[in-house]
């Protein structure tokens, strides 16, 4: 067992390095080295953890162990697309070990001091309530995110003024268990709010559409930080508190720019999501006039006439893994001397960041890779914009019709370049349920098909 200095130095070099990771994932170049700093501060976090330790030390072990064991399977045999569900489901964990911590530490109060009774309940009541909206809303997030459950937001009738309730009943609990202290009526009162926080963080996220599905996992993983604070300050453990600030208030900075980038503020999302409140004639699925097809020969024909072309990628992308047959067009155009560049919405995919990364991942070149702000006002002066698997993100509805559930949200304004071919499966919804005006506008082309066998096809055409 190392002394109590060492383990606290320990501690304060591993909270540096994560400062560092977080820093270096800012940034597409310098995000594998952001990476390795967050590898090495965990591993340094574990063995301190683990030399602080008087007893049971063959349990950590077994649990380690088997945790690796989960850890390297799930990184080798989870494929990208599937990224978002499985953070979701990874944020649950930390929920539920914030609920255990809390019971635990409720039931084994002998390291509390007298006067410091009051602050340790209040620590494990909010612990415990956090963890659990976190574990409930994440299994939602998941069940959304790979399909089981419905994109579509729940809404049952007067929900906000339900949730309020949840809030306002947790609340009384939480005093009523503060005046009990101890014995079966604190339990009791932290039981009952452990059940209506659980139910609370399952309608939370189940209220919000599919579209607004990015800003729920970096929401949730706000509050899988605020849970790890906070089962840190049950534990007394500095590093689990330091660490657990900076994934929460990174998380809600995260959140924040995200709504900012959607028009949208943060309670709404909360409070409503995407289809919510748009009227059925806007979000249907019926189609809005005819539309016109392009076959793949007729798309690399296109492509080579063009003089600049943009090509804007979405979740059907990822899905059909066709990044790598994009990248092999964009070297090919690039080699005829046309301008190609990467149109890049800030909520494409499921997650953040999800297609700079399967873009880098690909080898394209992050200078031609753009975010939505750089490359919006371009599109006029734009011979061919192509649309691979993205839906909602360029849909013109959210400018042209105040009564979409998408208005108000900015997209990546495509239909004004001279020609847009978009590839789709078929002429189905998007994820937010939302029918694209887009696909039946006069310059606008269909390439119906797998992602990957029609950007291969149309490979092979140049």
């Amino acid at each position: 067992m190392l002394s109590n200095g060492i383990i606290q130095a320990a501690y304060v070099i591993a909270a540096l390095l994560f400062i560092f990771s977080l820093r270096g994932l800012s940034n597409q170049e310098s995000a594998k080295s952001g990476n390795i700093y967050g590898m090495i501060g965990m591993a340094i976090a574990l063995i301190a953890a683990i030399a602080s330790i008087n007893g049971g030390l063959h349990w950590i072990i077994i649990a380690m162990i088997i945790g690796a064991a989960i850890g390297l399977y799930l990184a080798k045999n989870v494929e990208m697309t599937q990224m978002p569900e499985l953070v979701a489901l990874l944020h649950s964990f930390v929920g539920m070990a914030a609920v255990l911590v809390g019971i635990n530490s409720f039931l084994d109060p002998h390291q509390v001091a007298p006067n410091e009774v009051t602050i340790h309940l209040v620590e494990i009541f909010v612990g415990v309530f956090i963890g659990a909206v976190t574990f409930s809303g994440s299994i939602v997030a998941f069940g959304k995110l790979n399909g089981k459950i419905s994109s579509k937001p729940l809404s049952l009738p007067n929900k906000h003024y339900l949730n309020l309730a949840a809030i306002v009943v947790s609340v009384i609990l939480m005093f009523t268990f503060i005046n009990a202290q101890t014995g079966a009526g604190a339990l009791v009162c932290l039981l009952i709010m452990t059940i209506i926080a659980l139910v609370f963080g399952f309608h939370l996220v189940a209220s919000i559409g599919g579209a607004d599905m990015p800003v729920v996992i970096s929401m949730l993983n706000s509050y899988s930080g605020w849970a790890a604070a906070a089962a840190g300050f049950m534990l007394q453990n500095d590093l689990l508190i330091v660490t657990g600030a900076l994934v929460g208030s990174s998380g809600a900075i995260l959140s924040y720019i995200m709504c900012k980038a959607m028009n949208r503020s943060f309670i709404s999302v909360i409070a409503g999501g995407f289809g919510s409140d748009g009227n059925a004639a806007s979000s249907s699925d019926e189609e809005q006039g005819e539309y016109r097809e392009m076959q793949p020969a007729e798309v690399a024909q296109t492509l080579k006439e063009a003089r600049s072309v943009i090509i804007v990628p979405g979740y059907g992308m990822a899905v059909a893994q066709a990044q790598g047959a994009v990248s092999n067009i964009t070297e090919k155009l690039r080699a005829m001397g046309i301008e190609v560049r990467f149109g890049i919405h800030p909520v494409a995919g499921r997650l953040p960041g999800h297609m700079n990364v399967l873009l880098a991942e690909a080898k394209v070149p992050y200078d031609i890779v753009l975010e939505m702000d750089e490359i919006n006002d371009d599109f006029p002066d734009t011979d061919v914009v192509w649309v691979i698997g993205a839906n909602d993100t360029v849909n013109p509805a959210a400018e042209e019709d105040p009564n979409s559930p998408i208005a108000g949200m900015p997209v990546l304004e495509v239909w004004k370049a001279k020609t847009v071919i978009i590839s789709k499966r078929s002429m189905n919804t998007g994820y937010a349920g939302v029918q694209n005006p887009l696909f039946f506008k006069e310059n606008s082309y269909m390439l119906f098909g797998d992602a990957k066998d029609s950007v291969e096809k149309v490979l092979q055409n140049l």
